[in-house]
């Protein structure tokens, strides 16, 4: 029982500033989470089988909001976010309320977590052959 109340000394709480969850016809019926801090953004996924991912956010490259006719009907929009994580290179947050605010908060944040870091990403010629981005893409000075 001791080792367990060592882990908790690496723990670190932080606080969420967003969350949301997938929609359907603008109501919130399914078992996806997004959420995020300042630092990270964590997406839950499933019921039976809980899938959660965490991203980095200076780690985002490129934000892009798409809304289609019935997304702009039931007021709500999908924010996809370019990244520069092996396991998730491209990240969907699909029908999410606010997705102006929300792509407006998302690179602000992502700005300046990479300006706190001195992570610089640099601007790709082309996308690599599985269409994932290098981590060669930062460099750190």
């Amino acid at each position: 029982m001791a080792k367990v109340d060592k882990l908790n000394d690496f723990i670190v709480e932080e606080q969420i500033i967003w969350q949301d969850r997938k929609r359907i016809c603008g109501l919130p019926l399914t078992f996806t989470k997004y959420s995020f801090s300042e630092n990270r953004m964590f997406i839950q996924r499933g019921f039976f089988r809980v899938v959660k991912d965490e991203l980095l956010m200076y780690r985002i490259l490129d934000v892009r909001l798409k809304k289609s006719f019935w997304q702009r009907i039931f007021k709500v929009g999908t924010i996809e976010l370019s990244t520069a994580d092996k396991t998730t290179p491209v990240i969907l947050l699909e029908n999410i309320k606010n997705p102006d605010r929300t792509r407006d908060a998302l690179s602000s944040i992502a700005e300046k977590e990479r300006d706190e870091k001195r992570v610089l990403g640099k601007e790709m010629f082309g996308a690599l052959h599985d269409g994932a981005i290098a981590h060669d893409n930062f460099v750190e000075y």
